[in-house]
């Protein structure tokens, strides 16, 4: 039952404080601190995502001006511009990668049963990378070309639920294939990935995981025919075929036999050439698995519009990775949320209605609710009479 509390203070229940904690003594986050613990750098980073705070003195000037209700939020330090900077800058920003970890992992859990198209009792996993450009005079730390900064967000997205799950932040000059490098892969599980990932020695390490891949070709990949399978070409696939490699150095890196599949996409009149380990599903199992590959694409659109991770309250490297993190964090705390309140909301409705609300002392559920939005006092027990009878 609420007892006033506002929808800030139910939100930040969410976050398992004992496990947060935890991190933080592993690595020494509130050592010689004595006013702004990690906790409360969290709790003010969370805020600034949450309402789309442009600079710390943004974050400074509006939690200053709500002083009385951040007790009960958990924020017991004095918010300051400075602090805040020396927050960023001093604190480890593995703190805040593990923790998001520790979310992700509570999440997908609950969105272990989430249907997303395709009927797969597969765990399904989609790679890619967005690159955040950067001021180069700014950043001269993230090296990615002559006249311009960036890093890199690499990201390997469950699909069920879309919840990233295991992220690597790095300059803009990391390949994406090495991102492989990074992964530790599941038994039976699928891995969607786009043309950059294609290197046979990594992919061969997929396949002695006993795990699936689902790639492209590149115009260089030489391939030999082995067998053809008979397809219906009204359904798009023009053909599904038991292939080798017949390079030199991609026969010695991926030594087993793959399987080709092309399909004609009529929407943008595209033949597409897939190249999988998977060989029992049907070909159009396997475009359509391909497809759903895009919602990383998706994802990544959805947290560069709606969260704060295009412009940074700090240039250190430090500074850059902790806001990146307490935005994932941010992300995944209302996808719990979500689905703990079992709501049929949107996320980016969600933050809408979080941005707006959380200094209302309401019920949290309420907030997402039409109920909300009604005036309360417009009763006719306190309306007078026009006309006394």
């Amino acid at each position: 039952m609420n007892q006033g509390r506002t929808v800030f203070a139910q939100f930040l229940d969410l976050v398992p404080r004992y496990r947060f904690e935890k991190i933080v003594d592993r690595y020494g986050g509130n050592y010689r601190v004595r006013s702004f613990s990690c906790l409360d750098q969290f709790i003010c980073l969370a805020f600034a995502q949450l309402t789309y705070r442009e600079s710390l003195r943004d974050i400074q000037c509006c939690l200053n001006a709500l002083q009385q209700k951040l007790y009960h939020c958990g924020l017991r330090g004095t918010v300051a511009r400075s602090t805040i900077a020396d927050a960023n800058e001093g604190r480890d920003w593995r703190i805040y990668a593990d923790f998001a970890h520790v979310l992700i992992a509570q999440a997908r859990r609950l969105y272990s049963g989430e249907d997303f198209g395709i009927e797969l009792e597969n765990s399904v996993y989609a790679l890619d990378s967005t690159t955040i450009d950067l001021c180069l005079s700014l950043f001269p730390w993230a090296n990615f070309r002559q006249t311009k900064a960036a890093i890199k967000m690499h990201t390997e997205l469950d699909l069920r639920g879309s919840i990233p799950s295991f992220i690597q932040i790095t300059d803009g000059k990391m390949h994406d294939v090495r991102f492989l490098d990074e992964l530790f892969f599941e038994s039976g599980a699928i891995y969607l990935m786009d043309r950059a990932y294609l290197d046979f020695e990594r992919l061969f390490r997929i396949h002695r995981c006993g795990a699936f891949f689902v790639t492209r070709t590149k115009r260089n990949t030489t391939l030999r025919r082995i067998y053809s399978a008979e397809v219906d070409k009204s359904t798009g696939v023009q053909c599904d075929q038991l292939v080798a490699l017949t390079g030199f150095y991609a026969q010695r890196d991926y030594p087993e036999k793959l399987r080709r599949v092309k399909y004609f996409d009529t929407e943008h009149e595209k033949m597409l050439n897939f190249l999988t380990n998977q060989f029992n599903l049907p070909p159009l199992a396997i475009a359509e698995l391909y497809r759903s590959r895009w919602k990383v694409e998706t994802f990544f659109k959805w947290i560069k519009q709606h969260l704060r991770i295009k412009s940074f309250y700090g240039t250190s490297p430090n500074a850059v990775k902790t806001q990146l993190w307490i935005a994932v964090s941010v992300y995944v705390l209302v996808a719990i949320l979500k689905k703990r309140l079992d709501l049929d909301l949107p996320l980016y409705t969600m933050l809408q209605i979080l941005s707006v609300s959380l200094f209302e002392k309401i019920p949290i559920r309420r907030a997402f609710t039409n109920g909300f939005y009604e005036n309360l006092n417009s009763s006719s027990r306190i309306q007078l009479n026009l006309f006394d009878s």
